[in-house]
Order: C-alpha cells, then structure tokens, then sequence
C-alpha cells in the first residue's frame, strides 16, 4: 500500500445560513464520501434557521412571537433546547442576556425593516420584564405571560455550530473545526496531534487581522464586538447589541468580548451577557461563575486595553493561548 493512501484526507466544506455562511473543516480516510455529509451539514443548519429566524414569518419562533399571551404553543426541541439555555443565562447575568429583545432589534433596523423614529421610541419606553420572567415552558409547550417579543440571534449561530459538530460526529468524524460566521467549536486534534488553532479578532471594522490566537480542543469560542454590525445616528457608530434596560443599543460597549466555553451556544450567550455587562461588571461576573473570557476595550497607549478572566486568559496578552 503506498503511503499516499494511508494519509488522512482534507475536507473543507462549506454552505450558506442565517445571512451568512457555514463552513466544516476535518480529515478522514482517503476513501471517505463526503457528499452525504454535505448534505447533512446543510440540513441542520437549515433547520435551525428554520426554527429559530426572525427573518421568516413561518418559523416556530416567531409562531411562538405571534401566539396570544397566555396560549400554549407546541415548540419543537432544538427551539426548546435553546429557549431554556437563553433563559438559564438571562438569569446567571441578572437580565443581562435577555433573549426578549426582538422589538428593539427591528426598532434600530438589525431586523428586516429599517429603523424609524416611532419604532425607537416605542423600543424605549416600553416597561420591560426580562424574558427569563415572562416566558413559560413546560414539556414541550411554551406561552408568555405577556407581551413580548422573543430574539435568539445572541445564540442561535452557536447552536448551529454545535449541530454542525453533532452532525460531523453522527458520520464518525472526530476531529474537525466547524464554524458560522466567527462563531467555532474544535473537536478533537488536528491528524499531527496539535491542536486548531483559532484567531482571536482584533475590533477594527476595517480589516480583518488577529489580535491573539487560540489552541482548542473539544471546545467552542465566539465573539461580540462593536465593529462589524452598527448603524450610524447623528454621526455616532451604535452596536447592535441592545441594552435590555434601555431598549437601545450599548451606548459604551467593550470594543469586543470573547469567551470559551464547552458548547458554541453557551459561548456565544455569554459573550453576550458580558458585553452588555461591560468590563467591570462583567469581568466579576465571569470570575464568580469561572467563565474564560477576554475583554478589550479602547483605550491605553496602543488602542486597546485588555482584561481576561479565568485560566485561558488570565495571562493575557499573549500570542499563544492554550485550552483543553
């Protein structure tokens, strides 16, 4: 047998989800059919997308949205899986993950309509109960006590990325690098036994280069920032991370938050909740609950201050960080 048939063989797909696009990187043996898995990945992420979009009338979140309150609505399980993770962290960060935000998000235009005054000012002085407060859920029902408007884009890429990771594992591959729009799970090694290593973004909107890099195995990681999804009011740059007691977007935000965490989606909501927390608050937060997260905020004789929390960061700044 030569020695090019025992070499593992490199798979880099790809596809298109939620406005953005889906990839998975992993080896397998040379005589590997990857078309099935292709297929697979596309399906599942579809049907995240399908469950849980804002952009699609029809999807069951926002059949749960448009649902009387007080009424039981049917909920299939990945939604319900990721309705109880949002409430859960809304309420480790006290409201500050808050997943019944959808009317301020289309009130400020990161929804399908544009921005308009009224709808800002509705946003805004609307009485807010957090979504951990209002929301129900029994078995496999859900209701809402009151009206709210419920929004999973804070977690449902990094669901979709670990349903890539689950679908990878479904077909026997057990070492790969999935990924949705910034948002990564590593499984496993890389075929040498090194780890993947994962670039850490600088917060500039107008490059893209790294500002630390990650070794991850069997983990997931993702970002907020400030720097790639804003809108612009009297000359002022406004992130789309909205501030659950304002209904507005984070008037001082860090310019990024980065946190490690066991899943994507738990990564992605808690990257969130620090954010909206902010530095301080957040950095405390994050020790008590023994998160690995990284703050940088602007500021400091090279433009960035940062901070980072739990055994990961701690160190930081450093090239090279290291998680098993």
């Amino acid at each position: 047998m030569s020695k090019m048939s025992t070499e593992p063989l490199r798979h880099a797909l790809n596809g298109p989800t939620m406005g953005s696009h889906w990839s998975a990187l992993f080896f397998t043996q040379a005589n590997f059919d990857a078309a099935p898995l292709q297929q697979a990945l596309q399906a599942a992420v579809d049907q995240v997308d399908a469950q849980m979009s804002t952009w699609r009338p029809a999807s069951d979140l926002m059949r749960l949205n448009a649902a009387p309150v007080g009424a039981w609505v049917a909920v299939p399980a990945q939604l319900m899986a990721v309705l109880r993770l949002g409430l859960k962290i809304g309420r480790a960060s006290g409201g500050a993950f808050d997943i019944g935000m959808g009317d301020a998000v289309r009130a400020w235009g990161f929804g399908p309509e544009a921005a308009t005054p009224a709808g800002i000012r509705a946003a805004m002085q609307v009485r807010r109960r957090p979504a951990h407060e209002v929301l129900e859920l029994q078995g496999d029902r859900g209701r809402k006590a009151a009206p709210i408007a419920l929004d999973l884009n804070g977690v449902a890429k990094g669901h979709g990325v670990d349903r890539l990771a689950e679908t990878l594992a479904a077909f026997g591959v057990s070492s790969g690098l999935v990924c949705i729009d910034g948002e990564m799970r590593a499984m496993g090694l890389r075929p040498d036994g090194a780890p993947w290593t994962i670039a850490v973004e600088a917060p500039d909107p107008d490059r893209r280069a790294p500002h630390a890099v990650l070794a991850l195995q069997d983990a997931a990681v993702a970002t907020s920032g400030d720097y790639r999804h804003w809108v612009e009011l009297q000359g002022r740059r406004l992130s789309h991370t909205m501030d659950p007691t304002r209904g507005a977007p984070l008037p001082d935000p860090p310019a990024s938050v980065t946190v490690v965490a066991r899943t994507c989606a738990e990564a992605d909501a808690w990257a969130t909740a620090l954010m909206v927390l902010g530095v301080e608050k957040g950095e405390e937060l994050a020790r008590r609950l023994g998160l690995c997260a990284l703050f940088l905020r602007r500021g400091g004789a090279r433009g960035l201050q940062s901070c980072g929390v739990g055994r990961l960061f701690m160190r930081h700044p450093a090239t090279d960080l290291q998680a098993g």
